[in-house]
């Protein structure tokens, strides 16, 4: 029998999330000790939610603090047993979050979980997302996200100066992330962000019509970045039909013979010129004259003038020179070309490339997308085991093994002729100093770079004029977050270092907005309402009245900020105290 999907999560809405104020909070436990699990544990407390994080007895120095977050309990575990889950309290808890960077770990830690506690809801995080397709299946409630796919739209666009490649599909619609100015009127649904301070977006703004950057349908356009990278493949197709041929031209013989073969040949050209003059013929007979004279000799003439004979004599010496000219430059550019081959020190000149430092999960999954994008592009890493190495190979993308923040690796990469800089290492102080080289090798390089401090990313801007920062764990978070409760986010988008969460709200019964208008559901300014679907229907309202009456299991579409997303949520899932009875006689 098939099961009604609407109807389905409204039980959840209304049995799963609906709880009184005097419930206890739920039980969350995350396994990880990175940014990542940092930022979703901190997601989790602003929900009001307990939360057990388990991290390794010896933990990496250069990870966050996970002590820091006030209200969580913290046990200590160099295995995710059956044993550990029990000691961390997994049985009776809301959900799991299995964060570490290793596929077959999380795997095999969901496995044992499951044995602990069956109808578990557990969030994997994987870097095969083809594999994590087909775990899922294995248990009754999973959900498999991959931070690096997440993220790596934003760093590409970046890259290439455009918006969040953002698209997704909704309510019988395909919406994108654009410019104002990109999409007509009529299809713009929401406006995001006022970009007019660079450093400094106001996302939401109370008026809309001063938001550069919107939410609208796509109608058949096309995605910035591919429009961008379009763009860059066709410039550098068109600089190839002049540059190519002068490098083939430099490369091919040495500089000495090259010279000398220009030098004689401009001799032929002059006398060839002053020799069509002198006989007075047209350009056709003083070319073959002077291409018959150069390479065969001329017939000697004692009734030519002086001044002919002397040019005949030019011509001949400069072809008795001419021709052992180009067989010694035909000859050294083969020796050069073979030489080369046998050596593998063929190092061609790239310019509008991009160069990627940190061929991590993030670095590859940026790498792969500018190499399907047709931009070309350079890997660099220190590790040869790294992840993105053998993609780099596979995908025939030049690879150099090195530390990129040192200048010598970065010129190797050719630092001084790309178009954009691309750092993403786990190190915020490494990073930093490969953007700091890399300025010093060429002042203008557009460099995107990843970090993890919001406030230290504010820092680098200001003293640097570093303006363009990411940080992996700030724009995966909030979906981690949203799956492990069980909310249902359709999307995320990113503005700089904010994030805008694009989500389906059903309304409890007993709730807040239940019984009332829609325009209470925007009353917080880090929420715009896009749609709404009264229970029953097939299909949402876009942009809808304020004036709608809300009733339990209707549906509101909304384009909110983390903290607006939770107010709704309360709004729309909470029950209200009803007000207690009067006692004594009256």
């Amino acid at each position: 029998m098939a099961v009604d999907p609407w109807r389905d999560r409204a039980r959840r809405a209304v049995g799963g999330r609906l709880r009184s104020n005097g419930e206890n909070r739920p039980h969350y436990v995350v396994c990880g000790h990175d940014p990542l699990a940092y930022r979703l544990v901190g997601e989790l407390v602003a929900a009001a939610a307990t939360v057990t994080v388990i991290v390794p007895t010896r933990p990496r120095p250069d990870g966050p603090d996970m002590r820091s977050i006030k209200g969580i309990r913290l046990l200590r575990a160099d295995r995710l047993t059956e044993q550990t889950f029990r000691s961390a309290g997994l049985a009776g808890a809301r959900g799991l979050a299995l964060l570490n960077q290793d596929d077959v770990g999380n795997i095999n830690a969901a496995l044992c979980a499951q044995e602990v506690e069956p109808d578990l809801r557990v969030v994997m995080r994987m870097f095969n997302t083809r594999l994590g397709s087909r775990v899922k299946r294995l248990f009754a409630d999973c959900e498999v996200l991959s931070d690096a796919s997440m993220a790596a739209p934003a760093f590409v666009a970046a890259a290439l100066g455009v918006v969040s490649p953002t698209h997704f599909r909704h309510g019988g619609r395909t919406l994108h992330v654009a410019q104002r100015d990109e999409v007509r009127p009529e299809h713009v649904i929401c406006g995001l962000a006022d970009l007019s301070d660079a450093g400094r977006p106001r996302v939401l703004p109370a008026d809309q019509h001063t938001a550069d950057l919107v939410l609208a349908e796509a109608a058949g356009s096309q995605l910035a970045p591919v429009r961008a990278a379009r763009r860059i493949v066709r410039a550098r197709q068109r600089a190839r039909l002049w540059r190519d041929p002068v490098r083939a031209l430099r490369s091919f013989a040495t500089r000495k013979i090259g010279m000398a073969t220009l030098g004689v040949l401009a001799v032929v050209v002059v006398f060839g010129m002053l020799l069509s003059r002198a006989e007075g013929v047209s350009v056709a007979e003083a070319v073959y004259l002077t291409v018959v004279m150069t390479l065969s000799g001329a017939d000697p003439d004692l009734g030519k003038s002086a001044a002919v004979q002397v040019m005949q004599v030019v011509l001949s010496l400069a072809g008795l020179a001419l021709i052992p000219l180009l067989t010694a430059a035909v000859v050294d550019g083969l020796v050069n070309a073979r030489l080369a081959i046998a050596d593998r020190q063929t190092r061609p000149e790239r310019t509008e490339h991009v160069v990627v430092v940190g061929l991590g999960n993030v670095g590859t999954r940026v790498m792969w997308q500018l190499h399907d994008l047709g931009v070309e592009v350079v890997g660099v890493d220190k590790d040869p085991d790294a992840r993105g190495v053998s993609v780099a190979r596979e995908l025939g993308v030049p690879l150099i093994v090195g530390d990129g923040s040192q200048e010598e690796t970065l010129r190797a990469a050719s630092v001084a002729t790309c178009r954009a800089l691309v750092i993403v290492s786990t190190d915020d102080v490494t990073n930093l100093q490969a953007a700091l080289y890399a300025r010093e090798i060429h002042s203008d390089v557009h460099v995107v770079l990843r970090l993890f401090d919001g406030d230290f990313a504010s820092r680098i801007q200001r003293t640097f004029n570093i303006g363009i920062s990411r940080s992996v764990s700030y724009l995966a978070a909030p979906a981690f977050a949203a799956a492990l409760m069980d909310r249902e986010v359709i999307a995320t988008i990113p503005v700089g270092r904010h994030v805008l969460l694009v989500a389906e709200v059903i309304v409890a019964a007993g709730s807040a907005l239940d019984g009332g208008s829609l325009a209470a559901a925007g009353d917080n300014p880090g929420v715009r309402v896009i749609a709404f679907a009264q229970f029953g229907e097939p299909g949402p309202v876009w942009l809808p009245a304020s004036g709608f009456r809300l009733r339990a299991r209707d549906r509101i579409t909304v384009v909110a900020r983390r903290s607006g997303l939770s107010w709704l949520l309360k709004q729309a899932t909470e029950a209200v105290d009803e007000a207690e009875p009067a006692t004594g006689s009256g």
